[in-house]
């Protein structure tokens, strides 16, 4: 009787843990880790002075920086989840271009805020959490800057960015060591779309449209408040 009132102690102080380190309304969730854009790129030909360039497109590299998200769980199975990082930068060559191919064109900096809706679907006992996640992304593109590459071929001026706004879905899971910290691992396919203009000093432009939709790819820790 001794072992067995024992043993039942035991279970109910593991189950206790168990459900002390879930996700649980009005928890807050910090991670940080390394974040790296991959664009699944797509762009139009690119156009001069309206005329399209057959053959031509551009691409964008990728690139890593510092991840950082939070969530607030408003439920138990629900969180809500910012996105945000340290400024990603891009390297966007032309390719079959009139300058020839894999001219190294400008490089661009931006920043992804995502705000996205989590659905966490296992029980409140599972230090094991892995979640989906749907949401709305605002790109913001700034310091653009065209390589000399490209001025020494086509000549002086200056290219710019269109934001953008797009959908955003996601994959992720945590694993939660104690109460308090979890490591973290995340994917985001983001829909990212924009103009890229330059206006050349010569007084031509050329303009193209890129398709940009990274798959994020994010690995890191968390702490749990």
């Amino acid at each position: 009787m001794h072992k067995l009132s024992k043993s039942m102690l035991a279970l109910g102080l593991l189950a206790c843990a168990g459900s002390a380190m879930a996700h649980q309304p009005g928890d807050m969730v910090l991670r940080v880790g390394a974040a790296m854009v991959d664009p699944q790129d797509d762009s139009s030909t690119l156009r001069l002075n309206g005329a399209s360039l057959d053959g031509s497109s551009v691409s964008v590299d990728s690139n890593t920086q510092l991840g950082l998200t939070f969530t607030y769980m408003l439920r138990e199975h629900i969180g809500l989840e910012v996105l945000a990082a340290t400024p990603f930068s891009h390297e966007v060559s032309a390719h079959g271009s009139v300058a020839g191919d894999n001219l190294k064109t400008a490089e661009v900096k931006h920043l992804p805020p995502t705000v996205s809706v989590q659905y966490y679907p296992m029980e409140a006992g599972s230090a094991f959490q892995p979640y989906v996640g749907v949401g709305v992304n605002y790109t913001l593109f700034f310091d653009e800057e065209l390589t000399t590459d490209f001025k020494d071929a086509m000549g002086d001026g200056k290219i710019k960015l269109d934001n953008s706004f797009g959908a955003a879905f996601q994959l992720g899971v945590d694993y939660q060591l104690t109460d308090n910290l979890v490591v973290n691992a995340a994917v985001w396919k983001i829909g990212i779309d924009t103009t890229a203009t330059i206006d050349l000093d010569s007084g031509a432009q050329i303009k193209t449209d890129v398709d940009i939709d990274p798959l994020v790819y994010m690995v890191g820790v968390g702490y749990k408040f």
